[in-house]
């Protein structure tokens, strides 16, 4: 979790001698070193090897996060599914929080970020409630990508500052770095947009009506209107169908 990369790799070949099985953890090693699909084959193997739900409930909340960093949403939803009927079954606190954190990242990855925003909210409460400092602030994040999904820069904004400000204490210089990177993504965008102007380029990316715009911002349709004409007089692009490819080729979706 501090980056400390070579020295977490040669405690868990160590562990690995002694008779410890080093999964969850050295597959998410492999996923923080920039190795999905190496991640992605330890963790299927250590799942597939799990005798039991109670080992599986050790494996499951990491088998999402890199399936869903592989783009296999379908075999995280089943992960999801299996982790949430564990833990329904338990009623334990501890995973019904990894269930709901699991859920909301699903969610968020189908697309649906109005519905995962319940089901992070629900699980950052039951992290903090654990006094599970680093879990909350991974929970933040994710809200703030699901606000930014919404439209709602500012609130995205306020997301990705707290949870940065918690990594920071920690020392959890990866996430750390994640979240500033995501935090100046909304600050410092291409072709000199403001944060409205974002706003509204990223719902045109995602096929949203003037109306529907309006409505999800919660402006008029002739505030929309007067926002796109500066975005294409920034930009220098004649059409929505330009803008989306320059968003698209900027990085500011």
């Amino acid at each position: 979790m501090r980056g400390e990369f070579a020295e977490a790799e040669e405690a868990y070949r160590q562990a690995s001698r002694w008779g410890r099985e080093p999964e969850p953890g050295f597959a998410l090693l492999r996923l923080a070193q920039g190795r999905p699909d190496a991640a992605a084959r330890a963790i299927q193997r250590a799942v597939d090897e799990a005798p039991d739900a109670i080992a599986r409930t050790r494996l499951l909340g990491a088998y999402v996060e890199v399936m869903l960093a592989t783009g296999d949403t379908h075999a995280a939803r089943l992960a999801g599914d299996d982790l949430s009927q564990i833990a329904d079954d338990s009623g334990a606190p501890l995973l019904r929080a990894a269930a709901s954190h699991a859920t909301g990242a699903i969610q968020l990855a189908e697309g649906d970020p109005r519905t995962a925003l319940t089901a992070l909210r629900r699980a950052w409460t039951a992290w903090q409630d654990l006094d599970a400092p680093y879990e909350a602030a991974r929970l933040r994040m994710l809200v703030g990508l699901a606000c930014r999904a919404l439209g709602d820069e500012e609130s995205a904004a306020m997301e990705f500052d707290a949870a940065g400000w918690v990594f920071r204490q920690l020392g959890a210089a990866p996430d750390l770095a994640r979240v500033e990177a995501l935090s100046r993504r909304a600050a410092t965008s291409a072709g000199g947009l403001t944060a409205r102007e974002v706003e509204i380029l990223r719902l045109v990316a995602a096929g949203k009506t003037n109306r529907e715009i309006a409505a999800t911002l919660v402006i008029s349709d002739h505030t929309v209107r007067r926002h796109l004409q500066n975005i294409f007089a920034k930009l220098g692009v004649p059409s929505r169908a330009a803008a989306t490819a320059f968003a698209f080729q900027h990085d500011l979706l």
